[in-house]
Order: C-alpha cells, then structure tokens, then sequence
C-alpha cells in the first residue's frame, strides 16, 4: 500500500512566506524522531533540502520530509497555529495514538 504524504495547509504555507524561509534559501522540514515524553517526537526547523527529501511546495515556499520520517506522517497535516500560548507550526497527525500535552511528541 503507498504512503500518502503529509499535507500542508495554506495558513502554513503563508507562515513561511511571512519569515521569507524562500528568500534565505530555507524550507521547512518536519521530521520524526525517537524520545519525547510519548516515545516519538517532532522536529520543526528551518533546514536545506535534501536530494532525498520528499518536497511539497506551495506559495513559493517549501516545505520538506526525509524518507525515514515519511511512514510516521502519512496523511497527516502541517498546519500553523496562533494561540494565546504562542504561535507554532503544529502537526495534525492521524498515526499517532497519543500525544502529550504540547504536541510535540506522540506515539503510534
């Protein structure tokens, strides 16, 4: 069965062209990683791409997933977000069986 790839929403997409991460070269990448208080946990960072990342466009801008963390965020969601505890890019991800309080870290 082929992996679905992540998504990003335009409000994300919108994020990144509001800090010009196009301009400096930069995309945003998502990655999956062991530790967290749930077992796995998010790293969101401005980064080069990779010639083996999976890259999803839009709005000029780039957003990017290295193929080891691609199976962790099938069809999941990169979405940006301004609440009253701050303003993140958050991770709607329907593999993870429970998430800790923040968001950051989850398991499967």
């Amino acid at each position: 069965m082929p992996i679905l790839p992540p998504t990003v929403t335009p409000r994300a997409f919108a994020r990144l062209q509001e800090i010009r991460a196009a301009e400096q070269g930069k995309a945003l990448r998502v990655a999956v990683a062991g530790g967290g208080c749930s077992g796995f946990q998010y790293e969101i960072q401005l980064d080069d791409p990779k010639a083996d990342d999976l890259v999803l466009t839009g709005e000029g801008e780039t957003v990017v997933v290295d193929p080891v963390s691609l199976p962790f965020l099938a069809s999941a969601k990169i979405d940006f977000s301004e609440e009253l505890i701050g303003a993140r890019f958050v991770i709607d991800n329907p593999n993870a069986t429970a998430s800790c309080g923040c968001g950051t870290s989850f398991s499967i």
